[in-house]
């Protein structure tokens, strides 16, 4: 089987994943997966999520069954293959060893954010359902694995200077940067899930990277929410840390 680059983007939900897979499938060497655990993690859970029936059918819901197949023939046999992953999806019950075979990425956005995105689709959220605690335990994973940290992005850097962030990352991922990743069509693709008509509107709708909204405050919040931003803030803050340098 052909060396395939296996790169595995975590993230939690409500940030810009879905833009950033975008970005990464507008590359002429590059196949997206999108979310490849998400019927594993519903079926595991039993959690309510919109498009509920028609995910679980989309997808294998056994996690061995996904990680053979996203370790498996990259689509179309491209030499880079893009994993969009959630890492609420990783529930403690699916095996972590498949992660060592991919190049690792994370995708941060301040709690704030995430929540009040969040709740304009599902009302009811908990700290488990943004992903803030699980990314940090990859993460913390693969830094040992490594013996440093892997590469950070956070969403407002990327929004503000995709020109910049996007080729640190690609140098950080020992790839090249191809201007391709900055703009792409609009519209849906059929690598997007089966739960993309209810979460995936405004990605549809655009053809790059927008400018970011103002931040949510904290005292903007919900007040219900305003205890989940406090718990997932630290978690945040500490990747945070190592996030690359747009320069």
């Amino acid at each position: 089987m052909p060396e395939y680059i296996r790169i595995a983007m975590w993230s939690g939900p409500r940030n810009i994943s879905t833009a950033m897979m975008r970005s990464f499938g507008n590359r002429p060497d590059t196949a997206v997966i999108d979310e490849p655990f998400y019927a594993a993690y519903l079926a595991a859970t039993g959690i309510d999520h919109p498009l509920r029936k028609e995910s679980l059918q989309s997808q294998p819901a056994d996690w061995r069954e996904v990680v053979r197949a996203i370790l498996g023939p990259v689509p179309g046999n491209r030499p880079v293959c893009y994993q969009k992953h959630m890492t609420h999806h990783m529930c403690q019950e699916f095996g972590r060893d498949w992660i060592a075979q991919c190049r690792n990425a994370f995708l941060i956005r301040s709690p704030e954010d995430v929540l009040a995105s969040y709740t304009e689709k599902r009302s009811d959220v908990t700290l488990a359902d943004i992903g803030f605690v699980q990314q940090a335990e990859i993460f913390d994973a693969e830094a040992q694995r490594l013996g440093s940290a892997p590469p950070v992005i956070d969403a407002a850097d990327v929004l503000t200077h995709p020109r910049g962030t996007l080729p640190a990352l690609c140098r950080a991922l020992d790839i090249p940067f191809t201007e391709t990743m900055l703009r792409w069509p609009a519209g849906r693709r059929d690598t997007d899930g089966a739960w993309a008509p209810a979460w995936y509107d405004a990605v549809e709708r655009s053809t790059g990277f927008a400018p970011p909204r103002p931040p949510v405050s904290f005292a903007a919040l919900r007040d219900d929410l305003k205890p989940i931003a406090l718990a997932a803030r630290p978690y945040y803050e500490r990747l945070r840390l190592y996030r690359l340098s747009a320069g």
